[in-house]
C-alpha cells in the first residue's frame, strides 16, 4: 500500500508540474492533474491540502532535483552556470515553472531562501580567499551568475522563444554556453 501511495504522489506531482509550468497556478486545474496523473481528485488534497501547496510541493521538488543534479561550487562558478544552463536546456519547461511562481507567487520560500544564504556564505568566502573577485558583492556575484545561466530562457522574444529543447540548433546552444560560462569567468576572477 505504501508503495502505491509513494507511485501515486509521484504522479501526481509530475503531472501537477507540466500543468503548472503550462497555465501557472491559476490556470492550472485539478481535474487535468489528477487525469494525467491517473489518479483520483480527492487524492491531491489528501496529500498535499490544495492547489497552492501542491504548487509549493512541485516547485520543492524541482529545487531539489535541480540542486542534486546541478551542484554548486563557489571555486567554479563558471562551470556552474554552464552546469545551470545545460540542465535548463534538458528541462526548458523548468524556467517556465520559476517564471509562473515568480509572477504568481513573488517573494522567496524558506527553501530558496536557505540554498541562497548558502551559496552567498560560499561566495563570501571564496572572495575572502581571493579565489573570486570581490568587485561585486556575494549577493550579486550569485545574481549575475544565476542571471547569466537563465538569459537563454528568460529574454523576450529571444532565441529560446521559439521551438524548445532539441530543436534549438546544437552549435548555437553551444556558442551560447561558452559566452555564459566564459561571461561568468570574467566576472569573477581576481585581477592579478
Amino acid at each position: 500500500m505504501a508503495r502505491d501511495s509513494h507511485a501515486t504522489k509521484a504522479r501526481l506531482l509530475d503531472a501537477a508540474f507540466s500543468e503548472f509550468a503550462t497555465y501557472g497556478i491559476a490556470g492550472a486545474r485539478v481535474d487535468r492533474i489528477a487525469e494525467a496523473a491517473q489518479a483520483n481528485k480527492r487524492l491531491i488534497y489528501v496529500y498535499y491540502g490544495n492547489k497552492e501547496q501542491l504548487f509549493d510541493a512541485v516547485l520543492q521538488r524541482a529545487l531539489e532535483t535541480g540542486s542534486e543534479s546541478v551542484p554548486f561550487d563557489a571555486d567554479d562558478l563558471p562551470g556552474y552556470a554552464g552546469a545551470v544552463f545545460d540542465h535548463l536546456v534538458e528541462r526548458p519547461e523548468l524556467m517556465r515553472l520559476v517564471l509562473w511562481k515568480q509572477l504568481e507567487r513573488p517573494g522567496s520560500t524558506s527553501t530558496e531562501a536557505e540554498s541562497y544564504e548558502s551559496k552567498i556564505a560560499s561566495v563570501r568566502r571564496a572572495q575572502e580567499a581571493g579565489r573570486i573577485a570581490a568587485d561585486f558583492t556575494p549577493e550579486d556575484v550569485l545574481t549575475l551568475v544565476i542571471a547569466l545561466s537563465q538569459a537563454w530562457f528568460a529574454a523576450v522574444g529571444g532565441p529560446a522563444a521559439g521551438a524548445a529543447g532539441p530543436a534549438w540548433p546544437a552549435p548555437r546552444l553551444a556558442a551560447h554556453r561558452a559566452a555564459v560560462v566564459e561571461s561568468v569567468h570574467r566576472i569573477t576572477t581576481p585581477t592579478r
